[in-house]
């Protein structure tokens, strides 16, 4: 199974509920699952599933213009599945920066440690500003 973590920015403005739409009917139909962060200027994504899926979703990724300056943080091969379901990390309203961090923390809790500490990271970057 390959594991493929990645960053990249947004173009303008990000509607969130049209990618998470978009996004579970793909990833359903392909059997790609893992996590994406959006915060409205970033994306920080990890797809997992078979070699053929993963890289066929990176590359649609990659051509869509909602977003550009992709990175692959990480490209690795797991023995199981590390997110269970596909899911969008999104602050709702009213949810207080502790408990989003909570929540992504959660989400990423049987993930590779490199993989935790990078959405850790990512997570509490806007607190830290």
């Amino acid at each position: 199974m390959l594991q493929i973590t990645y960053i990249s920015t947004a173009t303008g403005p990000v509607d969130t509920a049209v990618i998470l739409a978009t996004s579970r009917r793909n990833n359903a139909r392909d059997g790609v699952t893992g996590l994406l962060y959006a915060n409205g200027k970033r994306f920080l994504q990890v797809l997992e599933g078979d070699p053929v899926d993963v890289e066929r979703t990176l590359a649609r990724i990659t051509a869509d213009p909602r977003h550009r300056a992709m990175v692959v943080l990480s490209c690795r091969d797991v023995s199981a599945r590390e997110f269970g379901e596909w899911a969008m990390a999104e602050r709702t309203t009213g949810e207080g920066g502790d408990a989003f961090v909570a929540r992504v923390r959660a989400l990423v809790a049987a993930a590779a440690p490199a993989v935790r500490a990078t959405f850790d990271g990512f997570v509490q970057l806007p607190r830290a500003a």
